[in-house]
């Protein structure tokens, strides 16, 4: 929802400029929306939207393909719009890069976050994005059917001129309840309100927050930082016990372009090795068709897991 109210103000296509740039493969949600607005709009995805895919052999996309591709259509793009995370390979894309080529070719760049927020540094305002959306269901730990949320840059959220789809609850605190005729929005991020937020899941979203307060977000990052090489250090020492070398992972191994998760590719009997981890109560992900995805997290997950995890990977490729 948050991503079409914010496509509704940052997608404004015109006869010029009327393309989005996005990752190949993104996650359906953003491919549905954005196949959705154009669609509004009178296009088709296949002429409006540009996905820039990996290069040949390779799993995850360049930056410097990502800004060849806005280069080459400066005249025509109208948004760019990417994950911080992409849900499948777990790559961390380069926001401020990203957002430093889009505004030079003229055009808008957001980012769908769920996999980023609670997973890696944001400076989004330092970025200069212009705008995001995110859940809390994920990395915040707020339960499923957890709250969204949404970041607008400064410079447009204080323009209540901007096009917007209008909710009650975006408008003016102050004459909110005069119920007059004519929307006033709030001169911030919450102008794009609709209506009241679910108080229950509110304070889900609110206790897990207070655990991130008290952790400290350094701290957080700090041990994530660590946690994760550890886990790549075994993963690389489960694959060189095996003959076959059975995993590919496929996620960037430089720290700068991941988070918490790792991807890997298995290259023989996937599914059957995910429903034994499964059965050995690791609690993995299944991505068709032969991905499984790892995510230790620092507020839950120890290092003895990780090392835990190592062993009953190992047996089961060994059985």
């Amino acid at each position: 929802v948050n991503l079409h109210l914010l496509m509704t103000s940052f997608y404004r296509p015109t006869r010029e400029r009327y393309k989005i740039i996005c990752e190949a493969k993104a996650f359906p949600s953003d491919q549905y929306a954005m196949e959705s607005q154009v669609t509004l709009h009178g296009y088709t995805y296949k002429d409006a939207v540009i996905e820039v895919s990996p290069r040949a052999g390779e799993h995850t996309v360049r930056t410097e393909d990502i800004i060849a591709a806005i280069e080459n259509n400066k005249d025509s793009v109208a948004l760019l719009l990417f994950s911080g995370v992409n849900y499948y390979t777990g790559q961390l894309f380069d926001m401020q890069r990203i957002t430093q080529a889009a505004h030079k070719a003229g055009a808008y760049a957001g980012f769908d976050l769920a996999h980023a927020a609670g997973n890696v540094p944001l400076q989004l305002h330092d970025w200069n994005a212009d705008f995001a959306c995110w859940c809390s269901y994920k990395y915040l730990n707020s339960g499923p059917g957890g709250v969204s949320g949404i970041y607008i840059h400064e410079r447009h959220s204080s323009d209540t001129s901007l096009v917007r789809l209008a909710g009650w609850w975006g408008h003016d605190k102050d004459t909110r309840f005069l119920m007059e005729q004519g929307f006033r929005p709030i001169p911030s991020a919450e102008g794009w309100q609709l209506s009241n937020a679910p108080v229950l899941s509110m304070a889900a979203h609110k206790a897990a927050l207070d655990v991130f307060e008290e952790a400290g977000w350094d701290n957080v990052f700090a041990k994530a930082k660590t946690l994760n090489k550890f886990l790549w250090h075994v993963l690389d020492s489960v694959n060189a016990a095996c003959a076959d070398e059975p995993i590919k992972i496929i996620t960037p191994r430089n720290e700068a372009e991941h988070g918490c998760q790792v991807s890997l590719l298995m290259l023989r009997d996937g599914k059957k090795i995910f429903d034994e981890l499964k059965a050995q109560s690791v609690i993995a992900d299944w991505r068709e068709p032969n991905v499984i995805r790892i995510a230790p997290v620092p507020l839950y997950n120890s290092f003895e897991d990780v090392y835990r995890f190592g062993e009953i990977m190992l047996q089961t490729l060994k059985k």
